[in-house]
């Protein structure tokens, strides 16, 4: 028995020594990842003090500060974008002034009242706004007049001073300027009419009535057809009911425009409908060329709420600040637009309205006046359309932003085919660019739209690729390093560094989403989305994360001579540059 148990034990502890054997003979054989590892173990070895010295040129860089400019923006309407409002110096405000206006009737909002203010009053409009705001300066006199109208209808108009209530500006996710909001019970919704007084008192009135006011007096009738430029008018068997009731729900879909409804044959015809009409019978009426749209669907809420939408705007809208709101917020998305000087508006405006015509509830057809330097050249760059020769352009709205030029002249035949083309999507899209550069050999390779795929995606390079705006003055705090960045791997032949001005210049694979935006692109995997570069803004980050993505391996040699860095030195390098995730809005 006893030599039986000393049996079993040798035969166990053989069995344990051969396994043990076995495990280090199969630990000394390298597994996959060792040489990855042991990479990532001579990357955290590497001497990399050399791309810290500073360097004589990005340490005394000086840039001349560009002015952010009120640009125009299709994504985001046109509000103000201002970034970390919290940084506002408000000792600057003086160089800012209010223009004088009568705002008696607006209440001022601060963080000690604002509780206050929306519990007790069941319908609050709230601007958040700042001083320096050209929009919100535009906005100011129409949103005081709105205040003392409505406010016998118990509705409060009041504002916020973001750049001092930063607390509340952060609490309601203010990300431009105006941002109004409206409350209903405390529950708050943004306010989507136009920026106007009759646009925001038509606007809350639908959303605090029935929607449908009754016209029973001629009187009332001329006043209306009067005073407002555009109505609809519902001729009906009675006030009250079925189809009272479809139009009133109609209303609610369109706030732009007043609703009314009449049993009056004399006030019907006074609105250009037949006494004599089988009804319900509808009609909008406008102050324009085109005045009248009769209704001929069916009497129900989806219909005559399509019928208002496709006819509400005029048959051309002239781009301006007042209208933008409603060109981008309309149903219908996709839009041509007519870029012309003045001098060319009176001939070509009739051909775009002829061809107008045609897409009815399709298309929006937009004027731009591009010697209007307050808003028709800030939209003319937005879109890339330079010189003075009038141009078509067709845009898919704020969904994808894709763009497409008709090519050949301004006629009736050619902007129906291109209408019909865009429709279709049988059209190739229009991309900004800069003229490709005629010498394009420095550290820093210059990306345009027309040479983008000769050097981003060129299979054989590993391309970083910063997207930047000249007046970004992020962008210009970054630019030492990056240059640094360039010029330390200039030797290495696999690797591009790269920029590209984003706001004269665009490519399908090169979205920003803000300034400046850091790509990274890999050899041998450009079909791929471009790896974005979230690390610090140092020239040691930016390395770190090229030798981690590079398809193709490659490594710095250390210079024979470097200069020991100053004390005065070490605490200013690379320190402009090396926060993250700090961007110019677009």
């Amino acid at each position: 028995m006893l030599t039986r148990k000393r049996f079993l034990l040798s035969l166990s502890l053989a069995t344990l020594l051969l396994f043990s054997s076995l495990s280090l003979s199969l630990s000394d054989k390298p597994s996959p990842n060792d040489n990855k590892n042991k990479e990532n173990d001579n990357d955290d070895d590497e001497d990399l003090s050399f791309l810290e010295e500073p360097d004589d040129v990005a340490a005394t860089s000086h840039r001349a500060q560009f002015p952010d400019p009120d640009h125009f923006n299709g994504d985001e309407d046109d509000d103000d974008d201002f970034g970390d409002f919290s940084g506002f110096d408000s000792s600057t405000e003086d160089a800012f002034k209010e223009p004088a206006v009568d705002d008696k009737d607006v209440v001022v909002l601060k963080e000690r009242n604002f509780t206050t203010v929306i519990e007790n009053n069941r319908f609050v409009m709230v601007e958040f706004y700042a001083p320096w705001c050209g929009h919100c300066q535009a906005l100011a006199p129409e949103y005081a007049a709105a205040a003392t109208e409505l406010k016998p209808d118990g509705v409060v108009l009041a504002k916020v001073d973001a750049t001092i209530e930063n607390e509340l500006a952060h609490e309601y996710d203010v990300q431009g300027f105006p941002t109004v909001f409206f409350f209903v019970d405390g529950v708050h919704k943004p306010y989507t009419g136009q920026r106007t007084k009759d646009g925001i008192v038509t606007w809350i009135k639908k959303k605090i009535g029935p929607g449908v006011s009754n016209i029973t007096t001629l009187d009332e009738a001329e006043r209306i057809l009067t005073a407002e430029s555009k109505v609809v008018l519902g001729f009906l068997n009675s006030l009250v009911g079925a189809e009272s009731d479809e139009l009133a729900a109609a209303s609610k879909l369109e706030d732009g425009v007043n609703f009314y409804q009449t049993v009056v044959p004399e006030v019907a015809k006074l609105f250009h409908i037949d006494a004599s009409v089988k009804r319900p019978a509808l009609i909008l009426l406008k102050k324009e060329e085109e005045k009248l749209n009769h209704f001929d669907g069916k009497f129900v809420k989806s219909e005559i709420a399509e019928f208002v939408s496709s006819n509400k705007l005029p048959l051309v809208t002239t781009f301006t600040r007042e209208s933008a709101s409603a060109i981008f917020e309309s149903e219908i998305k996709k839009q041509l637009l007519l870029f012309a000087t003045s001098n060319d508006t009176e001939k070509f405006l009739p051909v775009f309205k002829e061809s107008a015509k045609l897409f009815k509830g399709k298309l929006i057809f937009v004027l731009v006046e591009m010697d209007n330097e307050d808003v028709g050249k800030p939209v003319a760059d937005y879109f890339g359309i330079t010189g003075n020769d009038p141009k078509v352009l067709a845009y898919t709205g704020n969904d994808d932003g894709r763009k497409f030029l008709l090519d050949g002249d301004v006629s009736v035949d050619k902007i129906t085919a291109f209408g019909n083309d865009f429709l279709e999507d049988k059209l190739k899209p229009f991309l900004k660019s800069d003229p490709v550069p005629e010498s394009n050999d420095g550290d820093v390779k210059i990306v345009v739209g027309n040479n983008f795929d000769e050097i981003v995606l060129d299979e054989s390079k590993d391309v970083l690729l910063e997207i930047y705006a000249p007046w970004c003055g992020h962008c210009q705090a970054l630019e030492p390093t990056y240059n640094k960045l360039a010029k330390h791997l200039h030797s290495i032949e696999s690797i591009v560094i790269a920029k590209m001005d984003g706001t004269t210049n665009e490519h399908p694979r090169a979205k920003a989403d803000g300034f400046p935006t850091l790509l990274f692109y890999p050899a041998a995997n450009k079909s791929s989305d471009p790896i974005p570069v979230d690390v610090d803004r140092t020239v040691v980050s930016f390395y770190k994360f090229l030798r981690k993505h590079a398809s193709i391996p490659f490594q710095l040699q250390k210079p024979a001579t470097t200069s020991e860095p100053s004390s005065d030195s070490s605490d200013v390098k690379e320190s402009q540059s090396s926060s993250t995730d700090v961007k110019d809005e677009l």
